[in-house]
């Protein structure tokens, strides 16, 4: 088959996935349908921006067309940046000044406009030659590249916070959103160095290894629109959002001035009062047994403030929300492993008993707190 018609071909299928999940996002009904509205948008996007490896060969497009396509690609890492912190804050909104997230994108058309979208005949012909060379493109280039920059170290700022406050008010470490969000990041930052080095291969003589580039291009783009609906498919309830305005608590804890005393925690007989009434309503109610318990829960229940709740069991117990509900379990768990009328029941059945949902968190928390396995525990016990 002709290497050119496998590659428009391979284009023409993930463009078509892509533009077929975008739809399903804008119709899907979900609660929050903010992020599902951006990620299509973002997938539209690019689509627009890898069509120009296919639209050139079978219609005759303008300079103007094309270079507007080019610097659309400056919407498309806003956009993702936009999605992510969607999935991560359940109270993120859009606001006017996200439209300064634009600004790359007018910059340059503002700059293309004189000698491109305003061009003659006869600069045509010149900027045919020279396209490379010519100073709008080059600060274009250079424009995209820091755009690119300040983009992922922001994503990957947005990722660690996600997780960090996620763990500490959440006792299920098992957050399908961030894995996600982190794997499709990581995805993104190795396409886009693999695009920076076909870049570079245009400024050489190595015309196979460029063609053969774009063979690459053409099936990773088929991967990963395939890898949107499988994750799709597999993950209908994906996302697991966090309030907008929570910090993480080690944010929260420098923050505090030495006159601010959220309930008086400076005062350690009242804390260790209030601490005691805690873990006796936890252990009265076993809420620990809760799978997806989270801070949040625990304070309504116990009627003081998440902020304070959560500066409480870290001064008191010197643990996140986290390690402290697992403490809860792995005492379960120890009780029920050593009584021999459960002696038939797996560790399987066990982890699951006592609020855990997969082998490995358990083990880590068990380890974690009685420095050996379960099994090395049972095992003793019996």
């Amino acid at each position: 088959m002709d290497k050119f018609i496998f590659i428009n071909a391979v284009i023409l299928i993930a463009a078509f996935l892509m533009l077929l999940f975008a739809f399903f996002l804008q119709t899907v009904n979900t609660k929050n349908k903010l992020y599902n509205k951006l990620f299509s948008y973002f997938l539209i996007l690019s689509v627009f921006d890898i069509s120009s490896l296919f639209t050139g060969k079978y219609i005759e497009v303008g300079l103007n067309f094309e270079v507007f396509r080019m610097t659309v690609s400056l919407l498309i890492l806003p956009l993702f940046y936009l999605y992510i912190k969607a999935v991560c804050y359940s109270d993120f909104r859009l606001k006017p000044k996200h439209l300064l997230l634009a600004l790359p994108f007018f910059t340059a058309n503002l700059v293309l406009i004189p000698r491109f979208y305003l061009s003659s005949m006869v600069d045509i012909i010149y900027i045919n030659e020279h396209f490379k060379k010519m100073f709008e493109i080059r600060f274009f280039y250079l424009l995209r590249e820091l755009q690119y920059v300040f983009y992922m170290l922001a994503i990957f700022k947005i990722l660690k916070k996600y997780k960090a406050i996620y763990s500490e008010n959440h006792t299920n470490l098992n957050s399908s959103s961030y894995h996600w969000l982190f794997q499709m990041t990581v995805f993104f930052l190795v396409a886009h160095s693999f695009l920076v080095f076909r870049f570079f291969l245009t400024y050489t003589n190595y015309n196979l290894l460029l063609n053969w580039s774009h063979v690459i291009v053409s099936i990773c783009a088929l991967i990963i629109s395939c890898w949107f609906v499988l994750k799709a498919l597999r993950n209908p309830e994906l996302f697991k959002s966090i309030d907008v305005y929570m910090i993480a608590l080690n944010e929260e804890i420098e923050s505090i001035t030495f006159d601010e005393k959220p309930f008086d925690f400076q005062k350690s007989d009242e804390m260790t009062s209030q601490m005691d009434d805690v873990r006796t309503y936890i252990l009265t109610n076993e809420l620990y047994l809760e799978p997806s318990l989270t801070i949040r829960e625990l304070s309504e229940q116990v009627a003081i403030p998440v902020r304070d709740l959560s500066l409480l069991i870290n001064r008191h117990s010197n643990q996140h929300f986290f390690d402290f509900i697992n403490e809860f379990r792995i005492e379960k768990a120890k009780q029920l492993i050593k009584d021999p009328a459960n002696k038939k029941l797996t560790i399987l059945e066990i982890l699951y008993q006592v609020g855990f949902n997969s082998k490995s968190s358990f083990n880590t928390a068990f380890k974690k707190f009685t420095n050996q396995t379960p099994t090395a525990f049972r095992n003793k016990s019996l």
